[in-house]
């Protein structure tokens, strides 16, 4: 038996204000998802399957590290490539379909951007 059911939040760190409001901007209003709550020092967002977690004191250095991306997952990732796009950010890869070579093979549709603070996103649709 697993001690651990599921992954609760991820969180990330803003170096500014503004980045922080761009980040409100990306994640409330392009990618539509709900405020779980706020307080002073930071927001969390609902994904409908764990939240995503800022806070307002970060520094300036924003280093990858050993994370590569999260994934959302998504029934349609041509609509999320549609309004990600229209918000102004860049796609580094896809859309496009792919079938992982696993037993059996796992047919998915993928698309990753950066979004406000750098971070590698990934929209995974299962087909």
């Amino acid at each position: 038996m697993s001690l651990v059911k599921g992954i609760h939040h991820v969180s990330m760190k803003t170096s500014s204000p503004e980045e922080f409001e761009k980040v409100v901007s990306f994640y409330r209003d392009t990618l539509g998802l709900t405020v779980a709550r706020t307080w002073e020092a930071g927001i969390m967002f609902d994904t409908g399957d764990g939240i995503i977690e800022f806070f307002k004191n970060g520094d300036e250095t924003k280093p990858q590290g050993a994370i590569r991306h999260f994934a959302f997952a998504t029934d349609d990732v041509d609509a999320c490539v549609k309004a990600v796009t229209e918000a102004g950010y860049e796609f580094f890869d896809g859309p496009r379909d792919v079938v992982i070579p696993s037993d059996p093979g796992y047919p998915i549709r993928v698309a990753f951007c950066h979004g406000p603070l750098g971070e590698d996103i990934e929209f995974f649709q299962e087909r």
